[in-house]
């Protein structure tokens, strides 16, 4: 580890330690309750590779537009340049994944791979898929900002609330959002996504940010009847079906934030409306806290992705209520990421 990234994150950890010192006073309390668990089984199993294998890249899956196999590339800026990473090499796969699941040294192979590489796209000729298509884990975080706590006049959470979509609804940052023939009541969320870089289990928070791998976008599209008053109070179906996750643009791996992932203006807008408008240092509890919590409970893996929760702004707790309807285009945006760009269509 550099002498830079360690002043980095001694700076983050005493600043999020401060600042959540509130909440996760008693949201640690899972932990302390499970802290025996290493003791019993070891050091936490995530040392597979060197914490100092840092990458700054922005990888996109993407395709022709008339078709074709899928290819990763790079693409240091939305709607520029794409340099093909994976046509060209033996070596790279096509699938952001299994780059993922290969280690350093298929990193580090990738980053050749962008240097090297003459096989050029230009943005207009492709069509950019999802850059995570079968995530093993797609975890969510309810609850997690404050003011979207406020607009439902519940307190936040003392621990963070999980629930779980399923990767098939997972679409790209361009494709339509098809309103389901079973909900009149669906609804936006825009989220950050934090991307796994390596296997987590029985984790510490200040041991956690090296298994990140990067962060992505994700509209967390929500049947809102089915998510509260159908299925047993169960959130899975109203938040699972098809179109219900855009995903994307990019994948921006953990090393082109200095700063860490919670500094990062989020938002949403219908129609060029805005409707949620916040920023990630506003998240009740954060990346290595959740990321911990979690390891506690089950072992993450390489590609597996949390969404970290939606700020306040959606359709169900305004007045009057909205919700999504076929003609609407959602425009979901993060600073330093990218944006989504999703039509709404009717039932098919």
């Amino acid at each position: 580890m550099t002498l830079k990234t360690g002043c980095h994150r001694l700076m983050y950890s005493l600043t999020h330690q401060s600042s959540m010192l509130g909440v996760r006073s008693r949201g640690h309390s899972l932990l302390s309750r499970l802290g025996n668990l290493e003791s019993k089984t070891g050091s936490p199993s995530c040392s597979w590779f060197s914490t100092g294998a840092a990458l700054n890249m922005r990888l996109v899956q993407f395709t022709d537009l008339k078709g074709g196999p899928q290819k990763l590339g790079v693409q240091p800026k939305q709607d520029g340049e794409i340099t093909d990473i994976s046509s060209g090499s033996g070596k790279i796969p096509n699938d952001l994944i299994k780059l993922i699941q290969g280690g350093p040294e298929l990193w580090a192979e990738a980053e050749k791979a962008a240097a090297e590489s003459s096989i050029k796209a230009q943005a207009k000729d492709v069509k950019l898929l999802a850059p995570l298509t079968a995530p093993g884990k797609v975890v969510c975080v309810g609850l997690n900002y404050r003011c979207h706590c406020n607009e439902q006049h519940i307190e936040p959470p003392h621990e963070p609330m999980f629930f779980s979509k399923f990767a098939s609804c997972i679409v790209g940052p361009t494709d339509n959002v098809v309103l389901p023939t079973v909900s009149t009541k669906v609804d936006w969320e825009v989220e950050m996504v934090v991307v796994i870089g390596k296997p987590c289990r029985n984790l510490k928070p200040e041991k956690t940010m090296d298994n990140v791998f990067g962060y992505t976008i994700a509209q967390d599209i929500s049947a809102r009847d089915w998510q509260k008053g159908r299925n047993g109070g169960q959130w899975l179906l109203g938040k699972s079906m098809d179109t219900f996750c855009p995903l994307g643009p990019a994948v921006v791996t953990a090393g082109d934030f200095p700063k860490g992932p919670h500094v990062l203006p989020l938002s949403c807008s219908i129609n060029g409306v805005e409707k949620q408008n916040s920023n990630t240092d506003q998240l009740i509890h954060q990346v290595d806290y959740i990321i911990s919590h979690l390891s506690h409970l089950f072992t993450l893996l390489p590609g597996d992705i949390i969404l970290t929760g939606t700020p306040a702004g959606v359709g169900v707790f305004r007045n009057p209520r909205e919700f999504l309807k076929p003609g609407d285009v959602i425009d979901s945006e993060i600073v330093g990421i990218g944006k989504l760009r999703n039509p709404v269509v009717a039932p098919q």
